[in-house]
């Protein structure tokens, strides 16, 4: 079965890589067409925060390969990823990447199919329930809402405001009167707060910090964005977490 939407690329051998977005871990986020692939699949190369839980219902013969990237801890390369998915294919296998939230969303989806694409590798992706969206949600907050906010801004928040390497302009996210939504930014989420409140944003804004969406350890921080930081190290709350920073972020409370 294949995804209507996918993107395939006739290449070298019998062999396709599948890139599945799984969702927030909860393997009843996985969308059909995901489970579809997972079960014609011959190796699986998962990540630590897709839905795990959904291998235990694999056949025996399907290889399952960990490619964790655990944040400053056991780390596998992005290279060597992509050697293990252009191997297996040229192998005449159905390789299954399996990711949390969507592929294509700070997920590393599209050097992936760069990388089997250059190397003659047929490919599709199928589209995941993002992090971004799903995570808010699950703690009650839209990132929109009728008379609140007409918009919502997703950023990474793995490199700090005024890093050499970071792109994105805090000041103007301070300014524009949306829904700010920050991923993987736990680390930095002090001199992020910092960085909205001198580009304008009023210190009392609302913002939440939605920790392991969907999963039964699931918690909520909410402050002003002043305050957030603060108030999710005292919690306790570490990654994977999505912050919410925005009027919406006092909703479903």
């Amino acid at each position: 079965m294949r995804a209507r939407n996918e993107r395939a690329s006739k290449g070298e051998g019998t062999g396709l890589v599948t890139l599945v977005g799984g969702g927030p871990s909860d393997p009843a986020l996985l969308t059909l067409a995901g489970q579809a692939a997972l079960a014609e699949a011959d190796v699986v190369l998962a990540d630590r925060l897709g839905p795990v839980a959904a291998l235990a219902d694999l056949p025996e013969h399907v290889e399952v390969v960990d490619v964790s990237k655990i944040p400053y801890g056991r780390s596998t390369a992005q290279e060597e990823i992509h050697r293990l998915l252009i191997e297996h294919a040229r192998a005449g296998r159905r390789v299954v990447r399996l990711k949390g939230g969507d592929s294509f969303v700070f997920g590393r989806g599209g050097e992936e199919v760069e990388a089997c694409q250059a190397a003659g590798v047929a490919t599709r992706v199928i589209p995941g329930v993002t992090s971004a969206v799903s995570a808010p949600e699950l703690a009650g907050i839209p990132v929109t809402h009728r008379g609140v906010s007409q918009g919502f801004t997703v950023v990474s928040g793995h490199v700090p405001p005024g890093h050499p390497t970071s792109t994105v302009d805090w000041s103007a996210l301070a300014r524009s009167g949306v829904t700010v939504v920050v991923l993987m930014g736990m680390r930095n989420l002090s001199r992020i707060a910092e960085a909205l409140v001198d580009g304008g944003l009023d210190p009392a804004t609302p913002a939440a910090v939605v920790a392991d969406a969907a999963r039964p350890s699931q918690r909520v921080v909410r402050a002003t964005v002043a305050a957030i930081a603060e108030q999710a190290q005292e919690a306790g709350v570490g990654a994977p977490a999505v912050t919410v920073v925005g009027a919406v972020a006092a909703l479903g409370a």
